[in-house]
């Protein structure tokens, strides 16, 4: 895994072995960091990283400027990873570790974009659980997008506040606004 653009362009990062995780594919994170390059300016916005695992994510946000960046994921070795990572770069990401769906419910902080990379295997029901949330608490700030990362054998297009997906490789992207 490594840094697309920005700052920290080209550094490799490599986790551990035992974390529960799926990293972003580089071709994914590229085409959809291409996406949100046109509609915001990475310096000015607030990221929420839901389902964290690595905080790939998170480290592209940072590298393209993003002070305001929280990863949340219930896993504690993902978390101290993420902070280790962060610390050694110099970059500013708070972590929570926290059940996604339990620091939805009580979670106060809004974001211009919030980004949910959720395990491949969940049901379309904890799927459809996170625009839920997102949208019932307002989470989303003013012309804010949330970004669910799912198989391309996964429908998101009922779902409630659904905008548009994007497909790289068998990654697919859905975007959900208000």
């Amino acid at each position: 895994m490594r840094i697309v653009s920005g700052q920290f362009k080209g550094r490799r990062i490599t986790a551990p072995k035992k974390l529960p995780v799926r990293p972003t594919t580089d071709m994914a994170k590229e085409a959809l960091f291409n996406i949100l390059n046109n509609q915001y300016y990475f310096d000015e916005i607030s990221v929420l990283d839901l389902f964290a695992g690595t905080g790939n994510i998170s480290y592209e946000f940072a590298s393209r400027g993003t002070k305001n960046i929280t990863s949340v994921d219930q896993d504690y070795g993902c978390i101290k990873f993420i902070n280790e990572t962060a610390t050694s770069f110099g970059m500013s990401i708070q972590t929570i570790k926290s059940d996604v769906f339990k620091f939805l419910e009580k979670n106060i902080l809004k974001a211009t974009i919030i980004f949910a990379d959720p395990p491949y295997g969940f049901s379309i029901e904890d799927f459809s659980k996170i625009p839920e949330l997102v949208f019932q608490n307002n989470l989303l700030e003013e012309d804010g997008v949330l970004i669910v990362e799912h198989s391309k054998h996964t429908d998101l297009s009922n779902l409630e506040n659904y905008s548009h997906s994007k497909g790289y490789g068998g990654n697919m992207f859905s975007f959900f606004e208000l």
